[in-house]
């Protein structure tokens, strides 16, 4: 394996002349985003199968070479767990390098268990032990020395090799089509910046909130969402959420009342203290038929949707023995109890796990299909393939 650190921009034009023509390149970046809303790129990793590098974009003032590579459209572009680094793409660049492969899901469809972070794929698929000692390492600070050049080269190195081992046995065993869905959402650029107007949905504590208080979180959050990515702030240094979640609780009416609620600061008061009891008192004055309804809040299940829920989970484990998968890599609990309330939020009526699992559930739940114990073994009657 030929290996390069670049940093200069001839050597990022031989590199990229040198790349052109691979059927697929491993990709990986370094950040920070400690004190930032959005990532700050510090290195780019690439490589091919037979060249290794590490871009260097704190030296460079211009990758345009890179980006016209990787934005070309006739290369695959390897990754695993992609979305933070296609997050960095899209934000600086405006577009995501497609097509994409991500090794985490693939991962799932071998068996692997959801989730599965990068080196422990490496061991359990080439049986390769990767250093983790840099996992803490600030990216923007240079130089860089050798053990750090190292790990961020071993990111791809092996990356190639995970993805033709993998896309081998996914290929034998007719997988391969079931990511389609799970990639195609990686061109949806919701997927980096979901709408203001949802920011409350993800707040730490909404769940003890009702009604008006909803519709103030519901404007704290977007206003948070706005501020924090015009300014490029950590959301959490704009306002917390506990914070948050106090001020839909109290409502106060002017500053002083503001200054008095725990975990707002003086210089907070003065800098945003208006708007935002402007914010708030416009929120709980809105109309009712306005106010936000926190679906993902479930309603308790019944005794005897309990007892489904029971009958489906021993399914899902019958059905994910059946395709050697693990039942977590298809769906959780969650996903069973919403399979019950009828709800379409669940991954078990999208994509491939709607044909493995959501289909042969819902006849099982509408009494299409059974389980019996046959000979002490219990299986499903009445499914077909």
């Amino acid at each position: 394996m030929q290996e390069r650190f670049v940093d200069t921009p001839d050597a990022l034009i031989q590199l990229c002349n040198d790349l052109k023509g691979s059927e697929w390149l491993a990709l990986d970046t370094e950040f920070i985003r400690e004190k930032t809303y959005y990532p700050k790129l510090c290195l780019v990793q690439i490589c091919n199968g037979e060249i290794a590098a590490c871009v260097d974009p704190i030296k460079l003032d211009n990758i345009q070479p890179l980006l016209d590579l990787l934005f070309d459209g006739s290369i695959l572009n390897v990754f695993h767990a992609a979305r933070q680094d296609l997050e960095i793409f899209w934000h600086d660049y405006g577009k995501i390098p497609l097509p994409i492969f991500d090794t985490q899901p693939a991962a799932a469809l071998l068996g692997h268990g959801d989730q599965i972070g990068y080196a422990n794929l490496v061991k359990a698929v080439l049986d390769i032990d990767l250093a983790k000692d840099q996992s803490r390492t600030d990216w923007s600070a240079r130089p860089l020395d050798e053990q750090q050049i190292r790990y961020a080269l071993d990111d791809v190195v092996y990356l190639g090799q995970l993805y033709t081992e993998m896309r081998g046995n996914l290929s034998d065993k007719e997988r391969l089509q079931w990511l389609a869905a799970e990639f195609a959402t990686f061109a949806d650029p919701e997927t980096y910046e979901p709408p203001t107007e949802n920011a409350w949905q993800k707040i730490k504590g909404r769940q003890h909130l009702r009604g008006r208080q909803l519709a103030v979180l519901q404007a704290l959050a977007q206003w948070r969402e706005i501020e924090a990515r015009s300014r490029d702030l950590p959301k959490k240094w704009m306002l917390k959420d506990d914070v948050m979640v106090e001020l839909c609780r109290r409502m106060p009416k002017n500053t002083e009342a503001l200054a008095k609620v725990r975990g707002v600061e003086a210089g907070f008061v003065r800098r945003e203290g208006i708007t935002l009891v402007d914010l708030i008192t416009q929120a709980a004055d809105s109309d009712k038929d306005s106010w936000p309804v926190d679906n993902k809040r479930p309603t308790p299940l019944k005794p005897q949707q309990e007892a489904m829920v029971d009958m489906l989970s021993a399914a899902l484990r019958l059905l994910a023995d059946k395709h050697q998968l693990s039942p977590q890599a298809i769906a959780t609990h969650k996903d069973l109890q919403k399979l019950i309330r009828g709800e379409k939020d669940t991954v078990l009526l999208q994509g491939w796990r709607y044909a493995l699992a959501g289909k042969p559930l819902q006849q099982l739940a509408n009494g299409e299909i059974e389980i019996r114990n046959v000979g002490g073994k219990l299986k499903l009657e009445g499914l077909t393939d």
